[in-house]
């Protein structure tokens, strides 16, 4: 007996490596405070038709689709995100307008001639943000991809974005796109030239590279997009140079499901050939409702773990942490200034959560206690003002002024105090009578 093709075995001395990427991905996702979710292998088949859409070649080639014995049409999940999206809705999960982050890790199944780094039983990492619609969020999912990436020494790539409007912008984009691409009918493969009557904007997914001469100089999405989707994509980019994260504009970048609005990025390498996308994603803020819930903004990406096993060699032992620094910024407008804070944290595997809320310094005080938080970080208006940064010990009841250089120069201290304070039961009890 043989396995079926493109379904392969992982053996034993193969393991480390994938307990690695999920070492790795489980320590730079719960330093940001992403929890972990599995949804089923098996969904409802309708679930997909609503969400990739039906033009895609995932729906109309590739789903792996069966009647059960109950006489229901069913699927093996060919991506993670639609699962995820139902999984909010049936479990209310952003109830109250609660921010949900979540990861998952597992495999997906597509029928499709089986290449290197790409199987019929593939495992895919993908990380989902639902509720909000900040565009900040955007930038940090793509530095939390782009840190998992280096940390499996991932260092040739790079990373491509664009936006693609809403669905209306998309219309009036898709109406000029089928006008000019008409006029070169005879020069597209067959398959390029049935899009163009039935989904023109996916003819821009096309590797041919005679269509991407052609498209290089037709109508770009961006040009079609109002003021609220510019300004949205136009902060996306202000927030990844505030980080240092290098990219490049693909007026062409559609990604391949239907989904998608706004944000779409691609992280790319140059060691695996043709397949060169390593990580794809971006903003899908009316999945829910193309599922049957109420509309909850999100975005999120996805990564192949077979591409990443052809480059990753090591293993690394994690241990679990609490959060160390609450970041507390009062004014949402200055939400920026935490951003270079986060990238510091990390490189010192400092559990931080970021909070969005824009609530009072007494309220932001209250949730790092409630989480107990060894630091709560302040950054308001007198310490913008001053370029410093406050501390708050929360166990000690002290707060301190740092400037910028001083606070970075402290991280060491931190971390060694962060490792007594985790493992001291003393530290415990003293929170657990100062939250009573």
């Amino acid at each position: 007996m043989q396995s079926i093709r493109g379904m392969h075995d992982i053996l034993p001395e193969e393991i480390e490596y994938w307990q690695h990427i999920y070492n790795k991905a489980f320590e730079i996702l719960d330093t940001a405070n992403y929890k972990e979710i599995r949804t089923p292998i098996l969904e409802s088949q309708t679930l997909f038709e609503r969400s990739i859409g039906q033009e895609t070649d995932i729906i109309k080639k590739e789903m792996y689709t069966f009647i059960d014995r109950g006489n229901r049409e069913v699927t093996l999940r060919p991506e993670g995100t639609a699962g995820v999206a139902r999984a909010i809705i049936q479990h209310k999960l952003c109830e109250n307008n609660s921010v949900q982050k979540l990861w998952y890790l597992g495999p997906m199944f597509r029928y499709e001639r089986p290449q290197k780094g790409r199987q019929r039983q593939f495992h895919q990492l993908g990380l989902e943000c639902y509720g909000t619609k900040n565009p900040i969020i955007d930038a940090e999912v793509i530095f939390l991809a782009r840190t998992i990436l280096q940390n499996l020494q991932f260092n040739s790539v790079t990373l491509e974005i664009n936006s693609i409007g809403n669905q209306q912008e998309r219309e009036i984009y898709e109406s000029q796109l089928k006008e000019y691409l008409s006029q070169y009918i005879k020069d597209l493969d067959k398959e390029s030239a049935h899009r163009i009557s039935t989904n023109p904007f996916r003819v821009l997914d096309s590797k041919n590279p005679k269509l991407t001469e052609i498209l290089r100089h037709g109508p770009k999405i961006t040009d079609y997009l109002q003021k609220e989707s510019l300004n949205h994509f136009n902060q996306v980019q202000e927030y990844l140079n505030n980080m240092g994260i290098n990219f490049s504009t693909n007026h062409n970048l559609v990604r391949g499901l239907d989904y998608y609005n706004d944000t779409v990025f691609e992280i790319k390498t140059d060691l695996l050939g043709s397949q060169d996308t390593i990580c794809g994603g971006g903003r899908y803020d009316h999945l829910t409702q193309q599922i049957g819930g109420k509309q909850i903004n999100a975005v999120g990406w996805g990564i192949g773990i077979e591409r990443l096993l052809l480059l990753t060699k090591n293993n690394l032992l994690l241990t679990k942490q609490k959060i160390c620094i609450y970041i507390a910024i009062p004014n949402i407008n200055n939400i920026k200034h935490g951003l270079k804070i986060t990238q510091a944290l990390q490189q010192y595997h400092l559990k931080y959560e970021l909070d969005m809320s824009g609530c009072s310094i007494k309220k932001h005080i209250q949730k790092a206690s409630k989480k107990q938080a060894m630091l709560c970080l302040l950054i308001g208006q007198d310490e913008i003002q001053n370029q410093t940064i406050s501390l708050k010990w929360m166990y000690k009841n002290k707060q301190l002024s740092y400037s910028k250089a001083s606070f970075y120069k402290l991280l060491p201290e931190i971390q060694k105090e962060y490792t007594q304070y985790v493992q001291s039961s003393t530290v415990k009890s003293i929170i657990k009578t100062h939250m009573t």
